[in-house]
């Protein structure tokens, strides 16, 4: 052990030195009410700078979609091909025919802001107007995966564990924040991915926290597995996995995104 003979020095040491010291020689420095023992000085968190307006990127973030091209994304049906959904004016507006796209890079544990606009002449009702979806983990083809739903539901019911803000018929929003077609919307969202042991079964499950317009409508949710339309959520093992934007099947008009970022955690 490494003697101290001063209580004035205990002041100026860090916790990790602190462990160095004698049983007795701690006591007595804590009875002393020294706030110094519970001080930690390193290592330092880094440096970001958060953005000058609120939403967008940080200067750590990864750009998913820069407002004027898709370099970052392919088409789920074909990872060979680009994706080819509409770039016009700084957003990206769903080619239905297309189907869905995905990033081309993968992610485990994240934080995302993307922002997302039902057109103003929406039609439709229900699961049938404005019916798209971000993937939090596309596990495979088609919807395969995890989704955060998106959906006019500023005047429009449907089942309430599939409105905007839901986990996909797992978890209902906290509340309901939309904002009116025409008008842009964000969401935030904190992922944590599920772990897995080695012989596939779930050694922890993904939890997910979303901001909806600045309101949280999920709380660290812990999911039951990927999300289904018809039957009950499960687990199949993966690892990281890329970020799936849904072209969904319905006639009403297609919906738009744009200032997209993550930062990996």
């Amino acid at each position: 052990m490494i003697h101290i003979a001063c209580p004035r020095i205990v002041r100026n040491l860090s916790l990790s030195t602190l462990l160095f010291m004698t049983g007795n020689q701690f006591i007595q420095a804590q009875s002393k009410g020294d706030p110094k023992l519970t001080e930690v000085w390193s290592p330092e968190p880094k440096v970001v700078t958060p953005a000058e307006k609120c939403g967008d990127a940080p200067s750590d973030a990864i750009i998913l979609f820069n407002g004027k091209n898709l370099d970052e994304w392919e088409l789920v049906k074909d990872t060979t091909a680009p994706a080819d959904w509409i770039v016009k004016g700084g957003i990206i507006t769903v080619n239905k025919a297309s189907g869905n796209i995905q990033t081309k890079q993968k992610f485990t544990n994240y934080q995302l802001h993307i922002e997302w606009r039902i057109p103003k002449n929406i039609t439709g009702e229900g699961q049938a107007r404005g019916n798209s979806g971000v993937f939090l983990a596309s596990t495979g083809p088609g919807d395969d995966g995890y989704e955060l739903q998106v959906l006019d539901n500023y005047n429009n019911k449907t089942y309430v564990n599939g409105q905007a803000g839901s986990i996909y018929k797992q978890a209902i929003p906290l509340a309901n924040a939309c904002r009116k077609p025409g008008e842009w919307q964000s969401y935030d969202v904190i992922w944590t991915a599920p772990v897995f042991n080695s012989d596939g079964t779930v050694a922890s499950p993904a939890r997910v926290t979303v901001f909806h317009n600045g309101v949280i409508v999920q709380n660290n949710f812990e999911l039951k597995g990927q999300t289904l339309y018809i039957g009950q959520p499960s687990y199949k093992p993966h690892g990281p996995c890329p970020i799936k934007l849904q072209a969904h099947g319905d006639k009403s008009e297609p919906i738009s995104y744009r200032n997209i970022w993550i930062r990996p955690l």
